[in-house]
């Protein structure tokens, strides 16, 4: 076994799973360039560019991102798509006390006993209304919403009857009546953001965790409730590395990947499609991020529900990991630029690879598209999370950004659908650019 050394300091972690193969990186490089499928150990030959030498070959490195950017032209084409958008995060209160979030505040400080200032925030379901409805009138066509774990968050209200006579302890359950804002049920919130038929693409694996506590309801049982009540599609977040002795550092409170699989494999037996997604460049290493892509793999070989999936580099600057000395740092440029490559070889299942412009910034989130990407995520309207983290590339883009960025590389410019199903192509020669897709979109620029 050969060991790889990208230069990455996070050798005081003593992992079972190690960027060492019994492979040749040429090897791995001849299988990704002709469509063999690949296994683990190729793609950390490809991740590291070769476990023979210590650190990454820039010559390597570019012979795995012109094999991905080829396969992108053959599965793709020119095409770049985004999607008219809007994040509308319900609360920021949570314990889970995830070491890389700095979005969550203690939810105790949310609590009406507590009478200092925590810069945090919870939206009522007709809060949640309010924000999406005119949004809708600005022509979105999808809300994203990914919250914190608020004690007071019942599924519905069968669920909260439930955890109130619960003679259980631990349960992180507290009446709406002790705090500030009450925000509502899962399902409550659902229908809030349901206006018009806008796409409502939320509760992430952890959050169907949290709304099925104390219950025999398995997870079909809880996304079909939220389903019926406005659901239509399911963020993979959560999913951060699916290797557990990594969750066990970097979110020892959060459910195991083995829990998080069975929960999207529910949410897609009930309809919903789902994405997927890796959060990486923190404690992990190569060997970690192949598993985890063999494990988006595997799921989608059996559901055939994933539309895209969604690498997310760590921002380190506000996180508890960087904070306590247990990271120096996030990933490099190339560690980036090759982990967007081996998803693209890899993923031989799922069409779609997001770069993403609020984790790299405009020129490196562009310069992803020529590494394998093919989407250019959406216009937000509002981001909070990588904000929180340190991140400081800006809170939304618009379409005027989006066609000028795409054509300044020769692509095409598309818009889309959350599920891709309805894509239209944008021609750069007739301005003004807004979308069409939403509905209540009529090619109005979304901000004057």
């Amino acid at each position: 076994m050969r060991r790889a050394n990208t230069g990455v300091p996070r050798s005081k972690f003593d992992f079972e799973h190690r960027p060492e193969t019994g492979q040749s990186f040429e090897n791995a490089l001849a299988k990704a360039r002709d469509g063999t499928r690949l296994s683990v150990d190729d793609a950390v030959e490809l991740l590291t560019t070769g476990t023979d030498r210590e650190g990454i070959d820039s010559r390597r490195k570019e012979l795995v991102l012109e094999a991905a950017d080829r396969r992108r032209a053959e599965v793709v084409g020119k095409d770049v798509t985004f999607v008219a958008n809007i994040n509308n995060n319900v609360t920021t209160a949570c314990n889970t006390g995830c070491k890389f979030c700095n979005f969550k505040d203690r939810s105790e400080q949310f609590r009406k006993s507590y009478q200092d200032d925590h810069g945090g925030f919870t939206k009522t379901p007709a809060e949640s209304r309010e924000i999406v409805a005119d949004a809708v009138e600005m022509g979105v066509y999808e809300v994203t919403s990914v919250s914190g774990l608020h004690p007071a968050f019942a599924l519905d209200e069968e669920h909260r009857e439930i955890l109130e006579t619960s003679d259980r302890g631990g349960l992180n359950y507290r009446p709406p009546a002790e705090y500030d804002t009450d925000p509502g049920t899962y399902c409550e919130q659902m229908r809030a953001m349901s206006v018009d038929d806008v796409h409502v693409h939320s509760m992430t694996p952890e959050e169907a965790y949290h709304a099925r506590r104390d219950t025999e309801w398995d997870y079909t049982e809880v996304y079909g409730r939220l389903k019926d009540a406005g659901l239509d599609s399911v963020p993979g977040t959560a999913a951060e590395i699916l290797v557990d002795e990594v969750r066990d550092i970097i979110c020892p409170g959060k459910i195991g990947t083995d829990e998080w699989l069975e929960a999207m494999r529910a949410a897609t037996s009930v309809g919903l499609d789902v994405t997927s997604t890796m959060m990486y460049g923190h404690v992990d290493n190569e060997a970690h991020r192949a598993i985890h892509l063999k494990r988006i793999r595997e799921l989608q070989d059996r559901t055939g529900a994933i539309t895209e999936f969604v690498p997310l580099s760590f921002v380190h600057e506000e996180t508890p990991l960087y904070n306590r000395g247990l990271v120096s740092g996030g990933a490099t440029d190339a560690e980036d630029e090759l982990l967007i490559a081996v998803s693209r070889l890899f993923l031989d299942n799922v069409k779609h690879v997001q770069t993403s412009w609020v984790k790299y910034g405009d020129a490196k989130g562009l310069n992803m598209l020529t590494c394998g990407a093919d989407d250019f995520m959406g216009t937000i309207l509002s981001e909070e999370i990588t904000k929180r983290a340190g991140g400081d590339y800006g809170e939304m883009r618009t379409f005027r950004e989006y066609v000028d960025m795409i054509t300044a590389i020769g692509r095409m410019p598309v818009e889309r659908s959350t599920d891709y199903r309805q894509r239209r192509r944008i021609d750069p020669d007739d301005p003004p650019f807004g979308p069409q897709l939403g509905p209540k979109a009529d090619g109005t620029p979304l901000l004057a």
